[in-house]
Order: structure tokens, then sequence, then C-alpha cells
């Protein structure tokens, strides 16, 4: 079908870890690479300097394009495959472009709230962090 698809996604959020670990895609799309968005990855730079707040959502990388935030989501749900209680309704939840705008900042919001009491810090001050230690 394709090339294969790259995620930019939070390593450090177990609700990100965990909802791209589980998703089906490889069925779909051949090859799966995760980008952990708190390393120097160049795509993760280069996604931050194309002015991606990567702590208000994931990048996808699919077929030449990029999809940030619920419309990474929503790709990511209708490219999944649908076995599985999870993946099927994750992909009911997100398949629609619509529902995918309600939700995703809500979930978006509560990984926030998760990385504070953990206190864990944004993917921006790890970023800028590593910068700095150059």
């Amino acid at each position: 079908m394709t090339g294969g698809i790259t995620i930019i996604y939070d390593g450090q959020c177990p609700f990100c870890a965990s909802y791209v670990s589980m998703m089906r895609l490889r069925e779909a799309v051949g090859p799966v690479e995760l980008v952990d968005a708190r390393t120097e990855d160049p795509r993760v730079e280069a996604a931050i300097a194309e002015g991606l707040d990567l702590d208000q959502g994931m990048v996808v990388f699919w077929q030449g394009r990029r999809f940030f935030g619920s419309d990474a989501v929503q790709l990511i749900a209708t490219l999944s495959a649908p076995d599985g209680r999870l993946n099927g309704l994750q992909r009911r939840l997100f398949a629609s472009p619509r529902r995918a705008a309600v939700i995703y900042p809500l979930l978006a919001r509560a990984r926030r709230l998760y990385l504070r009491l953990a206190r864990k810090a944004p993917i921006a001050g790890e970023n800028k962090n590593s910068r700095n230690r150059e």
C-alpha cells in the first residue's frame, strides 16, 4: 500500500505510548516508525521549527503528507485494523473528523494534567534544555 508511516509522539506519556503501540497499523500501511518527541531526532526539530507544538499534539507523516493533533489521530483510526475491542472502539471514536476534533483536545488536556502531576517537563522544555546543552 505505502512505504509506511512515521508517528512523532510523547514517549514519556503512558497514554500516548499505549495508544500508538496498540494500533494495528502495520497490517494496513506496512512499517510503522515511532519517534519519541523528547529526543533530538531531526524530525522532531523540524516539526518544532515548522511551528508545531508537540505538547498539543502528535504528528503523523504518511504518503508525503503531515497530519497533526486530531487529524493525526483520525488518520491513525481510519488506517488501523479494526480487530480487537480497543482498536474497534478507538476507530469508532476517531474515524469521524468532527468527533476527533472534539475528543482530541480533551485527551491532550488530560495528558498535560497527568504530566504536571507526574512532574514531567513539557516536550518544549525538554527540547529547549537539550539544545541549550550543546
